[in-house]
């Protein structure tokens, strides 16, 4: 918001839960004020019924990136979703046609033997160095059906795309205990909020691919299995928002373009970007605190 306003620009997200409208208090999505301030997009302009999935963000949102290029020199993109960030920055590569044999057949074992089943052949068959997040699904049956189905690993069919922008990535990082009271705080704050009602509404649907996101399936959990005190759900819910927060910070490390700032560093990363427009920074960048 500081930058946007700074910049008189608008921003663009890339948080693929944040995309869809009734999940207001699960997401944290912007409030009503602060959308009135700064224009945003891709922000509650999905259905949890509708199918999207990265390639057609990246089709929307150069699109959208290209119109609104045509009146700002600057735009920002914020998130954590690294697959729908990936998609703007790099580019999605397309892959080769999927044997659907091969895809039930996974999802049929997963069904029966969980996730671990997925892990262990992940592991049986990845190359050194690649590494996806092995506790989603999803992410696990679409990495073994394109091994399975053409001998080689997605990263053979990857090319990097050439963009007409240029890209400047910052990082926010902080120290542990720091990230871990925000985490905290914020999961009780939408539990007084109404998450609980919120996720009841959309109990029926709790099968959806959008709905499986942390805080509604913990919830949904303690609605189905009427034997965890709420307490207990929190806290489930604080702990898994932990560990995805590792796993991000865990990802996003790898990246040597992202510049690493403390959010208190307002002004700083301001300046950054100023003398990075202008070309030579003579700015190194910060160590980060985990």
């Amino acid at each position: 918001m500081f930058l946007a306003e700074k910049f008189q620009s608008e921003i663009l997200s890339c948080d693929s839960r944040q995309f869809y409208k009734e999940l207001k208090i699960g997401t944290s999505m912007p409030t009503v004020e602060e959308l009135s301030r700064v224009p945003h997009h891709f922000i509650g302009h999905l259905s949890i019924h509708q199918d999207y999935n990265a390639k057609l963000f990246e089709i929307d949102s150069l699109k959208k990136i290209s119109k609104l290029f045509s009146k700002h020199s600057i735009l920002i993109m914020v998130g954590g979703s690294s697959l729908y960030e990936k998609a703007i920055t790099e580019g999605l590569s397309e892959f080769p046609k999927i044997n659907f044999e091969i895809r039930n057949h996974l999802i049929y074992f997963f069904k029966k033997k969980g996730i671990s089943f997925l892990q262990e052949q992940f592991f049986k068959k990845k190359k050194t160095g690649e590494s996806i997040d092995i506790s989603n699904p999803r992410r696990l049956i679409r990495y073994l059906e394109i091994v399975e189905s053409t001998g080689k690993s997605p990263s053979f069919f990857y090319k990097k795309k050439k963009r007409n922008f240029i890209i400047l990535k910052i990082g926010l990082i902080m120290p542990r205990y720091e990230i871990y009271s925000k985490i905290n705080n914020r999961v009780d704050n939408m539990i007084k909020k109404g998450l609980l009602d919120e996720a009841r509404l959309y109990y029926h649907y709790r099968n959806l691919n959008s709905l499986q996101t942390i805080g509604y399936k913990e919830i949904f959990e303690f609605f189905s299995e009427k034997k965890n005190n709420l307490n207990e759900s929190v806290e489930k819910i604080k702990k898994n928002t932990r560990k995805y927060a590792k796993r991000q910070l865990t990802w996003y490390k790898k990246d040597p373009s992202i510049i690493w700032f403390h959010p208190k560093e307002k002004d700083k990363i301001l300046n950054f970007i100023l003398l990075k427009i202008m070309g030579n920074t003579g700015f190194e960048p910060v160590t980060p605190c985990l």
